[in-house]
């Protein structure tokens, strides 16, 4: 879709359909009131006659009868004023959008109003109404034969009725789009199934973001796993047949980068590494998952595939910032080389494991990563995977699981996931809970038991950064709705946390006077 920005005011513009919002409880704002006169009052007479009453995603359409540029006005109520919230901007615009789709219209006009939210810019409130919409639209139809003949709407204008407006507005609108595009991107690689979406596949998606956008790219297959000393992530991938592939992408603040081997990289800042877990099937291994719902484990590769899309969208907001991103992708398979319950494994680090269930393979490619991760000497560490479904019974599927060995960094995660809505919640990590994973044969257990199992899974991994400051994030409830029904989330994967991350980052790059486009 593409998205235009004009200046103009909502009685002299043209187009398919206007979307207007009403708020519960109140007169029409004066915007809507200049509307409601030019035509003849047919507003004030749907409130009255038909229960609109503006609450939150109530919707009601309206026909001016040729008394406007729109034949159509879409209203969309957004509840109390008192309690609007961005997100409430971004499930007002996503539900008003999949209602515009139904249409089979083509284009949408928005009018961007100043103070529409309180407390929050113009350029903050275009991002919002962009993110909703794209995202509300979302899809994954490529493996259907028969599809919908519903046209698809292919242009959104964002009317800005004052000029000093429109370069603050044109600012969000970019970064709604290129946001929305990357948490689609992610989606589609989660919802792809497991025999297209292979760790091939995403060494191939890293390869071509890292020729789109300048970046550093290295690809390691097994042997040169091997030779690393990845013992733990080479134990999940000794049961498949796929090949397992590290992969390692490095953006430097949008300076160009040319396409060399890890040894001659040039002295540079402190980077933010990104860690991924990237299992792109999991059956568990030998201690095999039960069959019901394991189709879903395609998406146990959503952490590589978030970090696919972060480093995608940093570059073309142009963050000035140093990110390297670290993908193990592997599947985890049973066979008959599969590791076993019992067997001891090395990592990159020299801990050894002791691999008490094969299911809990996750954490044995991040720790080889971790390690990894730790010889760029980073100012950070941000880990992010769907780990345990201990989190899943914890937190359900509202909130990421948050652990770290560094407060401060913990609360700006906190920060970004309330602007974004895509929530996090900390989980202790106290050293009581070390006790769960101390093996009788080895340096640690894979696992813990069942009590606290995300806390004593992040614990395991804190034994893998040393003092770097690090965060891990668990999104296994987070990165797969199983309902439909959400305005901007569809059934399916998610693309959380995406936007978290991205705007970690970008508060990041603001506290270091960078800018973004």
């Amino acid at each position: 879709m593409e998205i235009t920005v004009k200046q103009g005011t909502v009685l002299r513009a043209k187009g398919q359909i206007l979307i207007l919002t009403h708020h519960e409880g109140e007169d029409l704002a004066k915007e809507i009131a200049l509307v409601d006169k030019a035509i003849g009052g047919l507003f004030r007479e749907v409130i009255s006659t038909e229960g609109f009453s503006g609450k939150f995603l109530q919707s009601t359409l309206i026909r001016p009868n040729g008394k406007m540029g729109f034949p159509r006005l879409l209203v969309i109520g957004l509840g109390k004023r008192d309690e609007l919230t961005l997100d409430h901007i971004r499930k007002g615009m996503g539900h008003a959008a999949t209602l515009v789709r139904k249409m089979e219209l083509e284009q949408i006009s928005i009018p961007v109003y100043a103070k529409q939210v309180k407390r929050v810019s113009i350029c903050d409130l275009s991002q919002a109404i962009v993110e909703g919409m794209m995202l509300g639209l979302y899809q994954f139809q490529r493996y259907k034969t028969e599809r919908p003949n519903t046209k698809e709407i292919k242009n959104c204008t964002l009317l800005g009725s004052e000029g000093k407006s429109i370069p603050d507005i044109r600012i969000g609108a970019n970064r709604g789009n290129r946001i929305a595009e990357a948490v689609c991107y992610v989606r589609d690689l989660c919802n792809t199934p497991s025999n297209m979406a292979t760790p091939s596949h995403l060494a191939e998606e890293a390869l071509r973001i890292g020729a789109e956008h300048g970046m550093r790219v290295e690809i390691y297959d097994r042997s040169e796993i091997e030779k690393i000393g990845m013992g733990a992530l080479l134990a999940v991938a000794q049961g498949t047949a796929e090949p397992p592939k590290f992969i390692v992408l490095e953006y430097e603040g949008a300076r160009p980068a040319s396409n060399v081997r890890q040894g001659t990289r040039k002295k540079k800042k402190k980077p933010i590494v990104l860690v991924g877990k990237s299992v792109t099937f999991d059956s568990g291994g030998v201690s095999l998952k039960p069959s019901d719902k394991m189709e879903l484990m395609k998406y146990d590769m959503s952490g590589g595939a978030t970090v696919l899309g972060v480093m995608r969208v940093v570059a073309e907001l142009n963050l000035p910032i140093h990110i390297v991103a670290l993908l193990p992708a592997t599947d985890n398979m049973p066979s008959g080389t599969a590791v076993h319950p019992g067997d001891v494994v090395t990592t990159l680090s020299g801990k050894t494991v002791e691999v008490i269930n094969t299911d809990a393979e996750g954490r044995l490619c991040l720790a080889d990563a971790l390690t990894y991760a730790a010889r760029y000497k980073p100012a950070a560490i941000i880990d992010l995977a769907t780990l345990t479904g201990a989190c899943v019974v914890a937190l359900g599927q509202h909130a990421v699981g948050l652990m770290g060995n560094d407060q401060k960094m913990i609360s700006q995660i906190e920060t970004a996931g309330r602007e974004t809505e895509e929530r996090a919640w900390q989980l202790p990590l106290w050293e009581a809970y070390f006790s769960q994973i101390k093996s009788d044969v080895a340096d640690l257990k894979n696992v813990g038991g069942r009590g606290g199992g995300a806390i004593t899974a992040g614990l395991f991994l804190k034994q893998f950064v040393g003092k770097t400051p690090w965060v891990h994030l668990d999104i296994a409830g987070t990165a797969w709705k199983h309902e439909g029904g959400h305005p901007y989330i569809q059934k399916g994967a998610t693309g959380i946390p995406v936007r978290l991350l991205i705007q970690f980052l970008t508060n990041l790059s603001k506290k270091s006077g960078g800018a973004s486009r």
